[in-house]
């Protein structure tokens, strides 16, 4: 009988390229929805990739709420939890409260740990952030690797972040208490980008979204390590089946591109379809005072105007021998498959 994994949040950007790429290779699925009525959403996005007849079953159960999560693991050998609680999406507009995010994730991930470990699964791989394992929001050089983490008293981190880092800090708190079978393993992805399977993604593929629809006045100095969607999955894969990767963390991020970059890239690369794309760099100042007086939504991008701080995956490279596709390709891909779905940026 082949293994079933569980994937929480299918309907989400990571958690149904997740499920398509297990079905693909040849495992059962189970994912966890909120409600019934997204069952069909999921099973019509993943099928656009692989047939799931016969190998995909739904749970319900939410990551602010008990109920569900004892059944949605019974049966289960593996557990990959991808899923973030609404609002825990990084993207602007999250809030400004520093503590309104940290409840639901921290108590969220709990939530999975502790009804995976009393169902005695094998492993439980859990997605954090690259940026929960980042120098402080002053530091603007530099390359870091998983043994940093992240101060969660720093005053000047945005939400997401906090909530992010204290989430997996409470994860690895909690393993290190059980005294059982379950292993843990923690994936730390960059920003996420590459083919969507619905026209209905926010999160990162907003941003090339937004610059395809030529809603953007210019691009901010911002950069990103930008990891391809289908390498991330493959990733977590890895971590889910390897000896070597039993309690450990892994940065799972990608190319460093400044916003301008990936401006040139996608005008270059697509033609016509990139003629609204953005080229002119806004400056530090203007993005600033329209944070402060225009759009509050853009306070979460100020702080990383400028950084240019960087992850090395050399642990992945080595220990689970992934590798990573090209910045390009991945950006095109993004970009031709918005343009394909109609896919409109969520509003923030």
């Amino acid at each position: 009988m082949p293994e079933t994994v569980l994937v929480t949040g299918g309907s989400g950007y990571i958690g149904g390229w997740t499920v398509a790429e297990l079905l693909s290779r040849g495992y059962r699925v189970r994912t966890t929805v909120r409600s019934r009525a997204k069952e069909r959403a999921v099973t019509e996005a993943v099928s656009t990739v692989v047939d799931p007849a016969g190998r995909l079953d739904f749970a319900v159960a939410d990551l602010t709420a008990d109920a569900g999560w004892e059944a949605a693991v019974e049966g289960v050998d593996y557990v990959l939890h991808v899923a973030a609680p609404l609002g825990v999406t990084g993207g602007a507009g999250t809030g400004n409260n520093p503590d309104a995010l940290v409840a639901p994730a921290r108590d969220g991930a709990l939530r999975v740990l502790r009804a995976a470990t009393a169902a005695g699964v094998r492993r439980v791989v859990m997605t954090s952030a690259a940026n929960a394992a980042s120098p402080s929001s002053y530091a603007t050089e530099g390359v870091t690797d998983e043994t940093l983490w992240t101060d969660p008293d720093d005053p000047t981190l945005i939400p997401y972040r906090r909530a992010k880092t204290l989430a997996e800090m409470a994860a690895w708190d909690f393993m290190d208490t059980y005294r059982g079978p379950t292993e843990f393993t923690t994936v730390l992805p960059g920003a996420v980008f590459g083919p969507v399977l619905t026209a209905d993604t926010g999160g990162s593929v907003g941003i090339v979204a937004r610059m395809l629809s030529g809603a953007m006045p210019g691009v901010p100095r911002i950069g990103l390590e930008i990891v391809d969607v289908r390498d991330l999955v493959d990733l977590h894969l890895r971590a889910m089946t390897s000896p070597a990767a039993a309690g450990e963390r892994f940065l799972g991020t990608g190319e460093f591109a400044w916003m301008a970059d990936m401006a040139r890239i996608l005008r270059e690369g697509l033609g016509d379809a990139g003629r609204r794309v953005p080229t002119r760099q806004l400056p530090d100042i203007a993005v600033r005072l329209a944070a402060r007086f225009r759009d509050p939504a853009l306070r979460e991008i100020t702080p990383a105007l400028g950084r240019r701080n960087r992850h090395t995956t050399a642990k992945a490279e080595s220990l689970l021998a992934w590798h990573r596709r090209p910045l390009p390709e991945t950006l095109l891909t993004c970009a031709t498959s918005l343009l394909t779905h109609q896919a409109t940026p969520t509003p923030h």
